[in-house]
Protein backbone atom coordinates (compact mmCIF):
# COMPACT_ATOMS: atom_id res chain seq x y z
CA UNK A 1 0.00 0.00 0.00
CA UNK A 2 1.24 3.11 -1.18
CA UNK A 3 1.60 5.73 1.24
CA UNK A 4 0.00 8.61 -0.88
CA UNK A 5 -2.82 6.69 -1.69
CA UNK A 6 -4.02 6.50 2.02
CA UNK A 7 -6.78 8.34 3.58
CA UNK A 8 -6.95 7.27 7.22
CA UNK A 9 -9.70 8.25 9.50
CA UNK A 10 -10.11 6.89 12.90
CA UNK A 11 -14.02 7.01 14.02
CA UNK A 12 -16.26 5.47 16.45
CA UNK A 13 -17.29 1.77 15.10
CA UNK A 14 -20.74 1.61 13.92
CA UNK A 15 -22.72 -1.77 13.35
CA UNK A 16 -22.73 -1.22 9.53
CA UNK A 17 -18.94 -1.75 10.00
CA UNK A 18 -19.55 -5.63 11.10
CA UNK A 19 -19.63 -7.57 7.64
CA UNK A 20 -15.96 -5.89 7.10
CA UNK A 21 -14.75 -6.33 11.05
CA UNK A 22 -16.13 -9.95 11.08
CA UNK A 23 -13.74 -10.69 8.19
CA UNK A 24 -10.55 -8.28 9.57
CA UNK A 25 -11.62 -10.39 12.71
CA UNK A 26 -11.22 -14.04 10.81
CA UNK A 27 -7.96 -13.07 9.12
CA UNK A 28 -6.02 -11.63 12.84
CA UNK A 29 -7.65 -13.95 14.69
CA UNK A 30 -7.80 -17.57 12.92
CA UNK A 31 -6.21 -18.94 15.69
CA UNK A 32 -7.96 -18.05 18.33
CA UNK A 33 -11.81 -18.53 17.34
CA UNK A 34 -11.86 -15.79 14.90
CA UNK A 35 -14.59 -12.83 15.24
CA UNK A 36 -17.34 -12.47 17.70
CA UNK A 37 -20.79 -12.85 16.50
CA UNK A 38 -22.64 -10.02 15.41
CA UNK A 39 -24.92 -9.70 18.80
CA UNK A 40 -21.52 -9.61 20.58
CA UNK A 41 -20.55 -6.52 18.56
CA UNK A 42 -24.35 -4.76 18.50
CA UNK A 43 -24.48 -4.78 22.40
CA UNK A 44 -20.78 -3.39 22.89
CA UNK A 45 -21.84 -0.62 20.32
CA UNK A 46 -25.22 -0.13 22.24
CA UNK A 47 -23.84 0.01 25.89
CA UNK A 48 -20.43 1.69 25.17
CA UNK A 49 -19.97 3.56 21.51
CA UNK A 50 -17.37 5.52 22.58
CA UNK A 51 -15.46 2.52 23.59
CA UNK A 52 -15.38 1.04 20.02
CA UNK A 53 -12.90 2.52 17.82
CA UNK A 54 -11.70 1.93 14.41
CA UNK A 55 -9.45 3.68 11.47
CA UNK A 56 -10.50 3.41 8.21
CA UNK A 57 -9.01 3.74 4.49
CA UNK A 58 -10.89 5.40 2.08
CA UNK A 59 -13.84 3.90 3.38
CA UNK A 60 -12.15 0.18 4.21
CA UNK A 61 -11.71 -1.04 8.23
CA UNK A 62 -8.02 -1.47 8.34
CA UNK A 63 -8.16 -1.57 12.47
CA UNK A 64 -10.19 -1.77 15.37
CA UNK A 65 -9.67 -1.51 19.17
CA UNK A 66 -13.07 -2.81 21.46
CA UNK A 67 -13.02 -1.69 24.63
CA UNK A 68 -15.27 -2.59 28.01
CA UNK A 69 -15.87 -0.48 31.20
CA UNK A 70 -14.85 -2.49 34.49
CA UNK A 71 -14.14 -2.26 37.85
CA UNK A 72 -10.54 -1.65 38.76
CA UNK A 73 -10.50 -3.26 41.99
CA UNK A 74 -11.63 -6.60 40.38
CA UNK A 75 -10.40 -6.98 37.03
CA UNK A 76 -6.63 -5.46 38.62
CA UNK A 77 -6.47 -8.94 40.12
CA UNK A 78 -6.33 -12.55 38.08
CA UNK A 79 -9.02 -13.14 35.89
CA UNK A 80 -9.29 -14.85 32.57
CA UNK A 81 -10.69 -13.56 29.29
CA UNK A 82 -14.46 -15.28 29.93
CA UNK A 83 -14.94 -13.31 33.35
CA UNK A 84 -15.41 -10.64 30.72
CA UNK A 85 -18.00 -12.15 28.46
CA UNK A 86 -21.61 -12.69 29.70
CA UNK A 87 -24.27 -15.22 28.22
CA UNK A 88 -24.52 -14.97 24.86
CA UNK A 89 -21.13 -14.00 24.04
CA UNK A 90 -22.12 -10.10 25.42
CA UNK A 91 -18.93 -8.42 26.97
CA UNK A 92 -19.09 -7.49 30.50
CA UNK A 93 -20.17 -3.30 31.32
CA UNK A 94 -20.33 -1.89 34.30
CA UNK A 95 -21.78 1.37 33.99
CA UNK A 96 -20.28 2.76 37.26
CA UNK A 97 -16.82 0.96 36.38
CA UNK A 98 -13.73 3.43 36.67
CA UNK A 99 -11.75 1.72 34.40
CA UNK A 100 -11.64 0.86 30.66
CA UNK A 101 -10.06 -3.01 29.57
CA UNK A 102 -8.59 -3.38 26.68
CA UNK A 103 -10.14 -6.44 25.16
CA UNK A 104 -8.68 -6.38 21.52
CA UNK A 105 -6.43 -4.15 18.82
CA UNK A 106 -6.70 -5.85 15.55
CA UNK A 107 -4.67 -4.43 12.35
CA UNK A 108 -5.44 -5.47 8.88
CA UNK A 109 -1.65 -7.23 7.98
CA UNK A 110 -1.23 -5.00 5.01
CA UNK A 111 -1.40 -2.26 6.76
CA UNK A 112 1.18 -2.63 9.32
CA UNK A 113 4.25 -0.11 9.25
CA UNK A 114 1.81 2.48 9.71
CA UNK A 115 1.40 2.67 13.37
CA UNK A 116 -2.00 2.05 13.46
CA UNK A 117 -2.01 0.27 16.55
CA UNK A 118 -0.38 3.40 18.40
CA UNK A 119 -3.18 5.89 16.81
CA UNK A 120 -5.96 3.50 18.48
CA UNK A 121 -4.21 3.05 21.86
CA UNK A 122 -3.96 6.92 21.95
CA UNK A 123 -7.55 7.33 21.18
CA UNK A 124 -7.89 4.99 23.97
CA UNK A 125 -5.39 6.73 26.57
CA UNK A 126 -7.85 10.25 25.52
CA UNK A 127 -10.78 8.40 25.98
CA UNK A 128 -10.21 7.47 29.59
CA UNK A 129 -8.95 11.00 30.52
CA UNK A 130 -11.81 12.40 29.00
CA UNK A 131 -14.20 10.02 30.96
CA UNK A 132 -11.85 10.58 34.24
CA UNK A 133 -11.20 6.84 34.08
CA UNK A 134 -8.72 5.57 36.52
CA UNK A 135 -6.80 3.45 34.34
CA UNK A 136 -6.60 1.27 31.20
CA UNK A 137 -6.34 -2.59 31.84
CA UNK A 138 -5.39 -5.02 29.32
CA UNK A 139 -5.28 -8.87 29.34
CA UNK A 140 -1.88 -9.06 26.86
CA UNK A 141 -0.96 -11.73 24.69
CA UNK A 142 2.31 -13.22 24.63
CA UNK A 143 2.71 -15.03 20.93
CA UNK A 144 6.33 -15.52 20.73
CA UNK A 145 6.49 -17.60 24.15
CA UNK A 146 5.64 -20.82 22.23
CA UNK A 147 9.28 -20.59 20.81
CA UNK A 148 11.01 -20.19 24.29
CA UNK A 149 8.75 -22.22 26.53
CA UNK A 150 11.20 -24.95 26.30
CA UNK A 151 13.64 -22.99 27.43
CA UNK A 152 12.03 -20.71 30.06
CA UNK A 153 9.08 -20.14 32.15
CA UNK A 154 6.57 -17.22 31.10
CA UNK A 155 8.12 -14.38 34.07
CA UNK A 156 11.66 -14.93 32.51
CA UNK A 157 10.47 -14.63 28.70
CA UNK A 158 8.46 -11.17 29.71
CA UNK A 159 11.47 -10.07 31.41
CA UNK A 160 13.63 -10.44 28.80
CA UNK A 161 10.94 -9.14 26.64
CA UNK A 162 10.87 -5.94 28.96
CA UNK A 163 14.65 -5.88 28.57
CA UNK A 164 14.41 -6.23 24.53
CA UNK A 165 16.57 -8.90 24.35
CA UNK A 166 13.67 -11.32 22.96
CA UNK A 167 10.96 -9.42 20.74
CA UNK A 168 7.40 -10.28 21.26
CA UNK A 169 4.68 -8.73 18.82
CA UNK A 170 2.14 -7.81 21.11
CA UNK A 171 4.15 -7.62 24.52
CA UNK A 172 6.91 -5.73 22.82
CA UNK A 173 3.93 -3.19 21.75
CA UNK A 174 2.10 -2.47 24.58
CA UNK A 175 5.51 -2.09 26.78
CA UNK A 176 6.07 0.84 24.04
CA UNK A 177 3.45 2.36 24.49
CA UNK A 178 3.70 3.06 28.21
CA UNK A 179 1.69 -0.11 29.45
CA UNK A 180 3.53 -1.71 32.74
CA UNK A 181 3.34 -5.83 33.57
CA UNK A 182 1.42 -5.64 36.49
CA UNK A 183 0.78 -9.81 36.97
CA UNK A 184 0.96 -12.89 34.65
CA UNK A 185 -2.38 -14.14 34.11
CA UNK A 186 -2.64 -17.75 33.86
CA UNK A 187 -5.00 -19.99 31.59
CA UNK A 188 -6.31 -16.27 29.70
CA UNK A 189 -7.01 -17.82 26.98
CA UNK A 190 -6.49 -21.55 27.22
CA UNK A 191 -6.99 -22.40 23.64
CA UNK A 192 -3.90 -19.64 22.67
CA UNK A 193 -1.61 -22.18 21.93
CA UNK A 194 1.19 -19.46 20.93
CA UNK A 195 1.26 -17.98 24.95
CA UNK A 196 0.41 -21.57 26.41
CA UNK A 197 -2.50 -19.89 27.68
CA UNK A 198 -0.50 -17.19 29.92
CA UNK A 199 -1.09 -13.70 29.55
CA UNK A 200 0.25 -10.49 30.82
CA UNK A 201 -1.95 -8.28 32.81
CA UNK A 202 -0.43 -4.57 31.55
CA UNK A 203 -2.21 -1.75 33.06
CA UNK A 204 -1.55 2.03 31.89
CA UNK A 205 -2.27 4.68 34.72
CA UNK A 206 -4.21 7.40 34.24
CA UNK A 207 -2.28 10.68 36.11
CA UNK A 208 -5.27 13.07 35.28
CA UNK A 209 -7.73 10.61 37.51
CA UNK A 210 -9.62 12.74 40.20
CA UNK A 211 -11.32 10.31 42.07
CA UNK A 212 -14.90 11.78 42.77
CA UNK A 213 -15.33 14.49 45.48
CA UNK A 214 -17.31 17.67 46.21
CA UNK A 215 -15.91 20.97 44.07
CA UNK A 216 -15.32 22.32 47.54
CA UNK A 217 -13.30 19.52 48.73
CA UNK A 218 -11.31 19.38 45.48
CA UNK A 219 -7.82 20.81 45.02
CA UNK A 220 -7.30 23.70 42.92
CA UNK A 221 -5.04 22.48 39.60
CA UNK A 222 -4.77 26.40 37.70
CA UNK A 223 -2.84 28.04 40.58
CA UNK A 224 -1.95 32.18 40.67
CA UNK A 225 0.49 33.49 42.32
CA UNK A 226 1.99 36.44 43.44
CA UNK A 227 5.41 37.73 44.74
CA UNK A 228 6.34 41.16 45.86
CA UNK A 229 9.93 42.44 45.13
CA UNK A 230 9.68 44.60 48.12
CA UNK A 231 11.36 47.94 48.34
CA UNK A 232 13.20 48.70 51.65
CA UNK A 233 12.78 51.71 53.04
CA UNK A 234 13.19 53.66 56.97
CA UNK A 235 9.61 52.96 58.73
CA UNK A 236 8.90 54.39 62.15
CA UNK A 237 6.93 51.34 63.82
CA UNK A 238 6.04 47.87 63.21
CA UNK A 239 2.28 49.32 62.27
CA UNK A 240 3.59 51.12 59.66
CA UNK A 241 5.31 47.86 58.08
CA UNK A 242 2.32 46.34 58.25
CA UNK A 243 0.12 48.43 56.57
CA UNK A 244 2.61 48.06 53.28
CA UNK A 245 1.95 44.64 54.07
CA UNK A 246 -1.23 44.62 53.97
CA UNK A 247 -1.47 46.91 50.55
CA UNK A 248 0.59 44.36 48.67
CA UNK A 249 -2.33 41.64 50.02
CA UNK A 250 -5.08 43.30 49.64
CA UNK A 251 -3.76 43.87 45.75
CA UNK A 252 -2.56 40.16 45.07
CA UNK A 253 -6.02 39.57 46.24
CA UNK A 254 -7.86 41.77 44.04
CA UNK A 255 -6.05 39.92 41.23
CA UNK A 256 -7.61 36.50 42.64
CA UNK A 257 -3.62 35.48 43.64
CA UNK A 258 -3.83 32.01 46.03
CA UNK A 259 -0.52 33.10 47.48
CA UNK A 260 1.18 36.13 48.10
CA UNK A 261 4.74 35.49 48.59
CA UNK A 262 7.17 38.18 50.48
CA UNK A 263 11.37 38.03 50.80
CA UNK A 264 13.65 36.89 53.27
CA UNK A 265 13.99 39.32 56.98
CA UNK A 266 11.43 41.89 54.98
CA UNK A 267 10.89 43.94 57.51
CA UNK A 268 14.55 43.91 58.52
CA UNK A 269 14.77 47.97 58.29
CA UNK A 270 12.92 47.82 62.00
CA UNK A 271 16.19 47.05 63.08
CA UNK A 272 17.04 50.83 62.07
CA UNK A 273 14.66 52.23 64.78
CA UNK A 274 17.43 50.47 67.49
CA UNK A 275 21.31 50.87 68.52
CA UNK A 276 23.45 49.29 65.36
CA UNK A 277 26.82 49.24 66.99
CA UNK A 278 25.48 45.53 68.48
CA UNK A 279 24.15 43.31 65.91
CA UNK A 280 23.16 40.70 67.92
CA UNK A 281 21.21 42.67 70.10
CA UNK A 282 19.77 44.56 67.21
CA UNK A 283 18.20 41.28 65.34
CA UNK A 284 16.76 40.36 68.60
CA UNK A 285 15.42 43.74 68.89
CA UNK A 286 13.82 42.49 65.51
CA UNK A 287 12.43 39.32 66.66
CA UNK A 288 10.49 40.62 69.52
CA UNK A 289 7.67 41.66 66.54
CA UNK A 290 7.79 38.51 64.87
CA UNK A 291 5.04 36.94 66.83
CA UNK A 292 2.61 40.33 65.55
CA UNK A 293 4.12 39.93 62.16
CA UNK A 294 2.99 36.08 62.33
CA UNK A 295 -0.52 36.44 64.01
CA UNK A 296 -1.21 39.97 61.89
CA UNK A 297 -0.52 38.15 58.72
CA UNK A 298 -2.27 35.04 59.53
CA UNK A 299 -5.65 37.21 59.82
CA UNK A 300 -4.64 39.10 56.62
CA UNK A 301 -4.53 35.61 54.58
CA UNK A 302 -8.09 34.90 56.28
CA UNK A 303 -9.34 37.91 55.64
CA UNK A 304 -8.58 38.13 51.68
CA UNK A 305 -8.69 34.58 51.30
CA UNK A 306 -5.09 34.04 50.05
CA UNK A 307 -2.15 31.92 51.50
CA UNK A 308 0.69 34.08 52.92
CA UNK A 309 4.20 33.00 52.81
CA UNK A 310 5.17 35.43 55.13
CA UNK A 311 9.08 36.17 53.94
CA UNK A 312 10.94 35.34 56.91
CA UNK A 313 11.93 36.77 60.23
CA UNK A 314 14.12 36.10 63.45
CA UNK A 315 12.31 33.90 66.26
CA UNK A 316 14.20 33.84 69.69
CA UNK A 317 12.97 30.83 71.34
CA UNK A 318 15.27 29.44 74.14
CA UNK A 319 17.66 32.02 74.10
CA UNK A 320 18.43 31.07 70.45
CA UNK A 321 17.67 33.29 67.15
CA UNK A 322 16.35 31.02 64.49
CA UNK A 323 15.42 32.89 60.73
CA UNK A 324 11.80 31.28 60.20
CA UNK A 325 9.10 31.82 57.87
CA UNK A 326 5.30 31.11 57.85
CA UNK A 327 3.16 29.66 55.32
CA UNK A 328 -0.01 31.55 56.61
CA UNK A 329 -2.99 29.76 54.93
CA UNK A 330 -6.44 31.33 54.02
CA UNK A 331 -8.30 28.97 56.28
CA UNK A 332 -6.35 30.07 59.36
CA UNK A 333 -3.65 27.44 59.81
CA UNK A 334 0.21 28.25 60.36
CA UNK A 335 3.02 26.30 59.13
CA UNK A 336 6.17 27.42 60.12
CA UNK A 337 9.63 26.12 58.27
CA UNK A 338 12.86 27.55 59.96
CA UNK A 339 15.72 28.22 57.20
CA UNK A 340 18.47 24.96 57.79
CA UNK A 341 21.19 25.88 56.23
CA UNK A 342 22.77 29.18 58.26
CA UNK A 343 24.93 31.59 55.93
CA UNK A 344 28.78 32.65 57.58
CA UNK A 345 27.18 36.22 57.65
CA UNK A 346 24.22 35.32 59.95
CA UNK A 347 26.06 33.23 61.95
CA UNK A 348 28.68 35.53 62.54
CA UNK A 349 27.18 38.62 62.52
CA UNK A 350 23.63 37.76 64.54
CA UNK A 351 24.62 34.40 65.95
CA UNK A 352 21.49 33.06 64.25
CA UNK A 353 21.29 28.73 64.21
CA UNK A 354 19.65 26.42 61.41
CA UNK A 355 16.79 24.44 62.38
CA UNK A 356 16.18 20.69 62.31
CA UNK A 357 12.90 19.90 60.53
CA UNK A 358 11.79 20.12 56.54
CA UNK A 359 8.23 20.71 55.74
CA UNK A 360 5.98 20.16 52.77
CA UNK A 361 2.43 21.43 53.53
CA UNK A 362 -0.86 21.01 51.49
CA UNK A 363 -2.47 23.97 50.69
CA UNK A 364 -5.86 24.23 48.85
CA UNK A 365 -3.41 25.26 45.82
CA UNK A 366 -1.29 22.47 45.76
CA UNK A 367 1.57 20.51 47.95
CA UNK A 368 4.83 23.20 48.57
CA UNK A 369 7.58 23.79 50.68
CA UNK A 370 9.95 26.90 51.70
CA UNK A 371 13.23 27.22 51.43
CA UNK A 372 14.73 30.44 52.52
CA UNK A 373 17.63 31.72 50.19
CA UNK A 374 20.54 29.51 50.93
CA UNK A 375 18.80 26.70 51.68
CA UNK A 376 17.79 26.02 47.82
CA UNK A 377 21.73 25.87 47.25
CA UNK A 378 21.78 22.68 49.26
CA UNK A 379 19.74 19.98 46.41
CA UNK A 380 19.16 17.58 48.89
CA UNK A 381 16.07 19.32 50.74
CA UNK A 382 14.65 19.49 47.02
CA UNK A 383 14.72 16.26 46.24
CA UNK A 384 13.74 14.66 49.64
CA UNK A 385 10.24 16.63 49.20
CA UNK A 386 9.89 15.92 45.93
CA UNK A 387 10.86 12.67 46.36
CA UNK A 388 7.63 12.21 49.16
CA UNK A 389 5.06 9.77 48.39
CA UNK A 390 3.07 12.72 46.91
CA UNK A 391 5.42 14.98 46.11
CA UNK A 392 5.93 19.05 45.86
CA UNK A 393 4.40 21.32 43.44
CA UNK A 394 6.02 24.37 44.33
CA UNK A 395 9.08 25.53 46.07
CA UNK A 396 8.78 29.55 47.59
CA UNK A 397 11.87 31.01 48.24
CA UNK A 398 12.12 34.11 50.07
CA UNK A 399 15.71 35.32 49.70
CA UNK A 400 17.51 38.16 50.49
CA UNK A 401 21.09 39.53 48.42
CA UNK A 402 22.88 41.97 48.48
CA UNK A 403 24.66 41.58 45.12
CA UNK A 404 24.10 40.56 41.81
CA UNK A 405 26.46 37.17 41.99
CA UNK A 406 25.02 36.76 45.61
CA UNK A 407 21.12 36.74 43.70
CA UNK A 408 22.72 34.61 40.62
CA UNK A 409 23.75 32.01 42.78
CA UNK A 410 20.01 31.54 44.34
CA UNK A 411 18.70 31.98 41.06
CA UNK A 412 20.84 29.50 39.59
CA UNK A 413 19.66 26.98 41.99
CA UNK A 414 16.68 28.09 42.00
CA UNK A 415 16.38 26.76 38.49
CA UNK A 416 17.96 23.76 38.80
CA UNK A 417 15.81 22.55 41.79
CA UNK A 418 12.70 23.40 39.03
CA UNK A 419 14.65 20.90 36.84
CA UNK A 420 15.67 18.13 38.51
CA UNK A 421 12.62 18.09 40.76
CA UNK A 422 10.21 18.46 38.04
CA UNK A 423 8.36 21.44 39.83
CA UNK A 424 7.88 25.02 40.08
CA UNK A 425 10.46 27.31 42.01
CA UNK A 426 9.23 30.90 42.62
CA UNK A 427 12.07 33.32 44.27
CA UNK A 428 11.11 36.28 45.58
CA UNK A 429 13.50 39.59 47.32
CA UNK A 430 14.01 42.96 48.38
CA UNK A 431 15.69 46.01 46.55
CA UNK A 432 16.61 49.65 47.44
CA UNK A 433 19.16 50.77 50.12
CA UNK A 434 19.32 51.42 53.87
CA UNK A 435 22.92 53.32 54.68
CA UNK A 436 21.66 53.70 58.14
CA UNK A 437 20.98 50.26 58.92
CA UNK A 438 23.96 47.64 59.18
CA UNK A 439 24.09 45.15 56.62
CA UNK A 440 21.24 46.63 54.65
CA UNK A 441 23.08 48.50 53.05
CA UNK A 442 22.67 47.64 49.17
CA UNK A 443 20.19 45.44 48.04
CA UNK A 444 19.98 43.14 44.50
CA UNK A 445 16.85 40.97 43.39
CA UNK A 446 15.05 40.05 40.37
CA UNK A 447 11.91 38.09 41.60
CA UNK A 448 11.38 34.77 39.35
CA UNK A 449 9.08 31.72 38.76
CA UNK A 450 10.98 28.90 36.78
CA UNK A 451 9.43 25.54 35.67
CA UNK A 452 10.42 22.30 34.34
CA UNK A 453 12.11 22.51 31.05
CA UNK A 454 10.16 20.82 28.43
CA UNK A 455 7.40 21.31 25.73
CA UNK A 456 4.38 22.34 28.10
CA UNK A 457 6.55 25.00 29.51
CA UNK A 458 8.13 28.35 28.38
CA UNK A 459 11.52 27.31 26.16
CA UNK A 460 13.77 28.90 28.92
CA UNK A 461 11.74 27.70 31.51
CA UNK A 462 10.95 31.29 33.33
CA UNK A 463 7.27 31.57 33.70
CA UNK A 464 7.69 35.37 34.57
CA UNK A 465 10.28 37.57 36.33
CA UNK A 466 10.46 41.13 37.51
CA UNK A 467 11.82 44.27 36.55
CA UNK A 468 15.76 43.94 38.61
CA UNK A 469 16.18 46.31 41.40
CA UNK A 470 12.24 48.38 41.24
CA UNK A 471 9.60 47.32 44.22
CA UNK A 472 6.67 45.87 42.20
CA UNK A 473 4.53 43.15 42.11
CA UNK A 474 4.47 39.78 39.74
CA UNK A 475 1.76 37.80 38.85
CA UNK A 476 2.01 34.05 37.20
CA UNK A 477 -0.46 31.34 36.64
CA UNK A 478 1.14 27.66 37.39
CA UNK A 479 -1.02 24.59 35.84
CA UNK A 480 -0.46 21.89 38.12
CA UNK A 481 -1.59 19.34 35.87
CA UNK A 482 1.06 19.56 33.55
CA UNK A 483 3.57 18.57 36.55
CA UNK A 484 1.79 15.29 36.44
CA UNK A 485 2.08 15.03 32.72
CA UNK A 486 5.37 15.34 32.53
CA UNK A 487 6.25 13.19 35.24
CA UNK A 488 4.98 10.83 33.87
CA UNK A 489 5.36 11.28 30.51
CA UNK A 490 8.11 14.14 29.38
CA UNK A 491 10.80 14.18 27.08
CA UNK A 492 12.60 13.15 30.19
CA UNK A 493 11.13 12.16 33.68
CA UNK A 494 14.14 13.23 36.26
CA UNK A 495 12.80 11.55 39.26
CA UNK A 496 11.09 8.18 37.64
CA UNK A 497 14.99 7.69 36.24
CA UNK A 498 16.67 7.98 39.52
CA UNK A 499 18.65 5.13 40.33
CA UNK A 500 17.88 4.09 44.27
CA UNK A 501 19.79 0.85 43.17
CA UNK A 502 22.57 2.47 43.32
CA UNK A 503 21.79 5.51 45.43
CA UNK A 504 19.28 7.12 48.33
CA UNK A 505 18.56 9.80 50.39
CA UNK A 506 17.56 9.70 53.79
CA UNK A 507 16.18 12.46 55.92
CA UNK A 508 17.44 12.35 59.64
CA UNK A 509 16.89 15.83 60.68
Amino acid sequence: MAHDELHLQTRNLELRDYPQLRELMDMVYDDIGGAWPRDTIKHMIEKFPDGQICIEDNGKLVAVALTARVDYQRFSNPHTYDDLVMKNDRILYNPEGDTLYGLDVFIHPDYRGYRLGRRLYDARKELCRSLNMRAILAGGRIPGYRQYADEMNPAEYIKQVHRKEIYDPILSFQLSNDFQVKRLLHKYIPEDEKSKGYATLLEWNNIMFEPPSSVLESRKSQVRLGAVQWQMREFNSVDEVLRQVEYFVDALSDYKSDFAVFPEFFNASLMGLTDQTDQTKAIRFLAAFTEKFRDEMSQMAVSYNINIVAGSMPLFEDDRIYNVSYMCHRDGRIDEQRKIHITPHERRDWVIEGGNELGVFDTDAGRVMIQICYDVEFPELSRIAATDEAGVDIIFVPFWTDTKNSYLRVRNCAQARAVENECYVVITGSVGNLPRVESLDVQYAQSSVFSPSDFAFPHDAVMSESTPNTEMIMFSDLDLDKLKVIRAEGSVTNLKDRRPDLYELKWRG
